[in-house]
C-alpha cells in the first residue's frame, strides 16, 4: 500500500473524532468562530433552549405531512448555495430582483417553504423571538433533513421506519447571526463542468481541501439536474461538438435518449436523476462513488475525480467503504457550514428571513 494511501487512510479514521475535530477546524480557520460559535449554543447562551428540537420536530413534521422526497437534497444545495457565497449568513434567503437567489447558477432552488415554516414557529414562541437566525435554521434544517430522510428512515402508515443506515447526524456548530446583503453578481458558484484542479482551486478558496471537495460532492447521490447543466458533455464537449470520452457509452446514449439536443427556443429541459441507484427514494449512498469508477457520473465535475490523484484515491476509498464516506461527510458538512460566519455583534437575526429588518 502506498504512502499517500495509508495517510488517507489514516485520516479517515480519525473522522470518527467527529465532535471533538469539528472544533478544532473551526479555531484554526475563523477568529470569530472561535469566540462564538458552538455546539448548543442556543441552549446554553439564549432563552430559546430548544431550539434544536424545535426545528427537528419541524423537519419531521413537513416529512409526514408533505412526504416530500426532494427536501433532503434541496436543502443541501440551498446550503451549499449559501455558504459558498460570501459565507453562511443565510443571504440566499433574502429576496429581491437582484438577489443571490435570482442568479443563474441558482435556478431551481427549493426548500425555501421549510425554512420559513421553522422561522414562523419559532418567532412566535415567547422566549424563542428574534433570537435565532435563519443561517442557523438553514444549517440545522440541513443535517436533520438529511440524516432523517436520505435513506436512513421510511414512512409507514403513522410513523417513520428505520430501514438503513443513511446519511450521518453531525454535530452543528451555531450562533451565526444573518447578513444584510444579497447580491446576484456576488454568485461566483461554479460551472458543474469543470475541472477536478478548478473544482479543487474554488474549494481552497473557500478554506476547505481535497477531501472536503471529494467528500462533499458526495451530496450529488442524491438530487436532480437540469439537462442543460449536461449538455456540453452529451453533445459539444470542450467545443468539439463530440461528447465527452471520459462518458461510459452506453451510459452517453441512455443521457441523450433522457436529454434530446435542444435545437429551438422553447424546447423543454428535464429533470434527471444525479444518481439512478438511488432512484426517487433519493437514498443517501456510496453508489455514486461507484459509478465515477464506472464512468457514468452525471456531472462532469463529478467524473473528473477520476483524474486528480487523490481524489482517485479517496474516491475509491468511498466506494469501498460506505462508512468511511459518511463519517467524512458529518465532518466536511461541518467545515462547510462554518465558512465565514457573522457572530456576536456582526449582521443581525432577522425576523423575516426573506427580508432584512427595518
Amino acid at each position: 500500500m502506498s504512502r499517500e494511501r495509508c495517510i488517507l487512510l489514516s485520516l479517515l479514521a480519525l473522522v470518527a473524532l467527529v465532535p471533538i475535530m469539528v472544533t478544532v477546524t473551526v479555531e484554526a480557520t475563523d477568529v470569530m468562530a472561535r469566540r462564538n460559535l458552538r455546539w448548543h449554543y442556543y441552549r446554553l447562551n439564549t432563552t430559546c433552549k430548544y431550539a434544536e428540537v424545535y426545528v427537528r420536530s419541524q423537519v419531521e413534521l413537513y416529512m409526514k405531512q408533505q412526504k416530500d422526497t426532494t427536501i433532503a437534497p434541496k436543502l443541501l444545495r440551498l446550503l451549499y448555495s449559501d455558504c459558498f457565497v460570501n459565507g453562511c449568513d443565510g443571504s440566499i434567503l433574502l429576496d429581491g430582483l437582484n438577489s443571490e437567489k435570482t442568479a443563474p447558477q441558482n435556478r431551481g432552488l427549493g426548500g425555501f417553504a421549510l425554512i420559513d415554516k421553522i422561522k414562523t414557529v419559532l418567532e412566535n414562541r415567547k422566549e424563542c423571538k428574534g433570537v435565532v437566525s435563519c443561517a442557523d435554521i438553514l444549517n440545522l434544517a440541513t443535517r436533520d433533513a438529511v440524516h432523517l430522510y436520505s435513506g436512513n428512515l421510511t414512512f409507514s402508515g403513522k410513523i417513520w421506519m428505520n430501514q438503513q443506515a443513511g446519511a450521518p447526524s453531525y454535530p452543528v456548530l451555531t450562533g451565526r447571526r444573518d447578513g444584510f446583503e444579497s447580491k446576484a453578481a456576488s454568485v461566483d458558484l461554479p460551472s458543474p463542468s469543470i475541472s477536478w484542479e478548478a473544482a479543487l482551486a474554488y474549494f481552497e478558496s473557500k478554506g476547505l481541501d481535497v477531501l472536503d471537495l471529494t467528500t462533499l460532492l458526495g451530496a450529488h447521490s442524491t438530487g436532480r439536474s437540469h439537462c442543460s447543466f449536461i449538455e456540453d458533455r452529451l453533445y459539444n464537449f470542450n467545443g468539439t461538438n463530440k461528447p465527452d470520452p471520459n462518458m461510459n457509452t452506453s451510459f452517453l446514449a441512455e443521457m441523450r435518449k433522457k436529454c434530446p439536443k435542444r435545437t429551438k427556443k422553447g424546447q423543454g429541459d428535464p429533470l434527471v436523476s444525479l444518481n439512478p441507484e438511488s432512484g426517487y427514494s433519493y437514498r443517501f449512498n456510496n453508489s455514486y462513488y461507484s459509478r465515477i469508477l464506472s464512468h457514468t457520473a452525471v456531472l462532469g465535475v463529478d467524473q473528473q475525480l477520476l483524474f486528480g490523484n487523490d481524489t482517485e484515491q479517496i474516491t475509491e476509498e468511498f466506494a469501498a467503504n460506505f462508512e468511511d464516506f459518511r463519517r467524512s461527510f458529518a465532518l466536511s458538512m461541518s467545515r462547510m457550514g462554518n465558512i465565514q460566519v457573522l457572530t456576536g455583534s456582526q449582521g443581525e437575526i432577522r425576523m423575516n428571513c426573506h427580508v432584512r429588518n427595518s
